[in-house]
């Protein structure tokens, strides 16, 4: 793909720098970036192989973001905006973009609007369409006036194919902040945040006061408090970094005094220091939080709130819920405020393991490849539009839905009413008819612990439901398995090898497909068992091969089980000699438009006329836990407490399921081995 992103920072350069990591993130993954900057160049920001396009910079004095200034300081006019604009269309013109993220807008920089609405309207009437999406960090700041969030709203549904929430809802969900209505939600995604720092260990002994604040002018006020206290209380170890943005006389006179290198420059190994500090004085930027996150820092928090500023507070304040640190306001912020902060945040006890997803860049690709991989190359000029491809990892027969793809609103709740009374009866039949209904449960993509994995832990433990995890071999990270170690009934498959789509253009998206050599499937499908074992606790994993996107040759089916599987999932299909088969048959995510919850009354009306027509076929619910939004959270949930109160319902163990004798998907009754202890009801 070629990715356009969109950036203006007027302030700070957090903007840029996130928007930067999303662009070095795409070319990671083998894509084609271009970053058109339209804020004052940050020489911290790192760009890699991402391509830019430098716009005359805009900048602001304060934070007075309704009247941005030029190059020169002097008030930015019409002709500027006007080159500015012009610029922006040639490089869509020029780097024909499958996708085009303009990141904040149209949730911020209403001052730009002019420019950012001429970029999405130019892209919105190319041919062949490039996906929109909105690019958002994980806290907005919402006008006081109704009219222009409804504004922002307008613009989400009509030029927009999803909005990117580059944060965790675990930690602070979007509408903590901005108030969504019904449509803007259906496409909020969220990706985990974008942290744009490496890796680093911290270290075994920590030493020092490290203060940071921001990379511009507005951190003055922090800057001065922290030189007073180090010349104050020199033994603490204070090292303090101002952004390259504050002026170097201003920089002078608050060093003034101070030892030579206790006050200087922003420094590319913040994030080393920081590891090796014994804790942290900053602000609360997206940038600075991922920092702290990363290294695991005692900090106090001290949120810019200029201007009726509110983003930094909150996260400041989620943060400091968690245990992750003190937060002293700004307006209290003085010399002998701080000192105590620092004492008291000392003697604290060090933060435990957060749980906060940090993978958003990876996610954010993933998410965009979804869009095109789905849509394909919209429409071409004078071309009927042609229909997405299907996604078998959806719901599928034999309780196939009649094509009703309904926005679920209120978590699913409302919609689902008629539809659990008509799965309550059907159950209740085949128990008055002494037939009992098998369900089991797999969810697929999983590759690190995160906050949503957790949550499907904890929902599936709730019910008493053991759990098939499908694990992508090449991207399980350590975590998981640690994660992993202490969950109760969860089991994994092996999921593919890297969930890369090797189909042509124009085919439906498979890793193990007929596109290739047999012998080339073969060989990945043994690495994805290799690597998987390699990677995971024997006790854990299952050798049940699930391919992605539910697709695979039917050559490679016989010579699984020479490489040592035992079992197959994907859709219903025949029997497999030699491999224990069982398959998914209901997936509530509406993948081929809102990516929310299916018409949940359609699902369960479908799924009770399945149970009566063939109340001896397994249930598969098929889920994936780190695209679930809200609705679709409600939805499983509410179906797991409908399955596991009813007494004909039988709730089976992959374990179990798996070790047993084949079994058969077609229209035969499956002998399905049962694990007493997994009965529910």
């Amino acid at each position: 793909m070629r990715v356009l992103i969109a950036v203006t920072h007027l302030l700070g350069a957090g903007h840029l720098t996130r928007a930067a990591a999303l662009g070095r993130a795409f070319v990671a993954s083998g894509h084609d970036a271009l970053l058109v900057s339209g804020g004052v160049p940050a020489p911290m920001v790192r760009l890699s192989d991402v391509r830019l396009v430098q716009l005359p910079p805009l900048r602001v004095a304060g934070t007075d973001f309704a009247r941005p200034l030029g190059p020169d300081g002097s008030p930015a006019d019409p002709a500027l905006f006007a080159r500015r604009r012009a610029l922006m269309l040639d490089a869509l013109a020029d780097f024909a973009p499958d996708a085009v993220i303009t990141e904040l807008f149209p949730f911020g920089r209403r001052a730009l609007a002019a420019e950012f609405l001429a970029l999405v309207e130019a892209a919105q009437a190319r041919r062949p369409r490039p996906r929109v999406l909105a690019s958002l960090r994980d806290i907005l700041v919402a006008s006081a006036k109704p009219e222009r969030i409804a504004e922002a709203h307008e613009r989400v549904a009509r030029l927009y194919d999803a909005v990117l929430v580059h944060g965790d809802p675990a930690l602070v969900p979007l509408d903590a902040s901005w108030p969504l209505d019904a449509g803007t939600a259906g496409k909020i995604r969220y990706t985990g945040y974008v942290d744009d720092g490496s890796r680093t260990v911290p270290a075994a002994t920590r030493t020092g006061v490290l203060v940071a604040a921001g990379s511009g002018p507005a951190g003055l006020g922090l800057l001065s408090a922290a030189a007073a206290a180090a010349r104050m209380r020199p033994s603490l170890g204070w090292r303090i970094l101002a952004g390259h943005g504050v002026p170097d006389p201003e920089l002078a006179a608050i060093a003034h005094g101070l030892p030579e290198g206790t006050i200087g420059r922003a420094r590319p190994d913040y994030r080393s220091l920081l590891a090796g500090s014994a804790l942290s004085v900053s602000q609360c930027g997206y940038n600075t939080a991922l920092d702290l996150l990363a290294t695991a820092t005692p900090a106090v928090l001290v949120p810019f709130e200029a201007g009726g500023e509110t983003e930094q507070r909150l996260r400041a304040e989620c943060l400091a819920g968690r245990g992750l640190g003190r937060v002293l306001p700004e307006s209290e912020l003085t010399v002998e405020s701080l000192l105590r902060a620092v004492d008291a945040q000392r003697q604290a006890t060090p933060p435990g393991p957060h749980g906060i997803d940090l993978g958003g860049a990876a996610r954010t690709v993933a998410i965009v490849e979804d869009l095109f991989r789905l849509h394909g190359r919209p429409e071409v000029l004078g071309q009927a539009p042609v229909p997405p491809p299907a996604r078998e990892e959806g719901f599928v027969a034999p309780f196939e839905s009649r094509g009703l793809n309904v926005v679920a609103r209120n978590g699913g709740r409302e919609s689902a009413r008629l539809g659990f009374v008509a799965l309550r009866n059907a159950l209740d039949e085949a128990a008055a008819g002494g037939r009992g209904v098998r369900f089991w449960w797999r969810d697929d993509d999983a590759v690190a612990a995160s906050p949503a994995l957790d949550r499907l832990i904890a929902l599936a433990e709730a019910h008493g439901a053991p759990l098939l995890l499908a694990a992508i071999p090449s991207g399980i990270e350590p975590s998981l398995g640690e994660r992993l170690a202490v969950a109760k009934s969860v089991s994994v498959a092996v999921h593919g090898l890297a969930h890369h789509d090797h189909a042509p253009p124009g085919e439906k998206a498979a890793e193990f497909g007929p596109h290739r050599p047999l012998d080339a499937l073969v060989a990945d499908a043994a690495a994805g068992l290799r690597i998987a074992r390699a990677r995971l606790a024997e006790a854990l994993l299952l050798p049940v091969f699930v391919p992605p996107w539910n697709r695979f040759a039917p050559d490679l089916a016989a010579a699984l089980p020479g490489l040592g599987y035992r079992g197959l999932s994907a859709v219903p299909g025949p029997a497999i000699p030699g491999l224990v088969r069982a398959d998914a048959t209901l997936d509530p995510i509406d993948w081929r438009g809102t990516r929310s919850v299916r018409d949940p009354d359609t699902l369960l009306h479908d799924l009770a006329a399945g149970i009566a027509r063939d109340p001896s076929r397994p249930v598969g619910l098929l889920t994936h836990h780190r695209v679930h939004d809200a609705a679709i959270w409600a939805f499983v949930a509410d179906l797991l407490a409908v399955l596991r109160d009813h007494p004909a319902v039988t709730c089976l163990d992959p374990q179990s399921l798996f070790s047993g004798a084949m079994v058969e998907t077609g229209a035969a009754a499956s002998n399905l081995p049962v694990s007493p202890a997994a009965r529910t009801g």
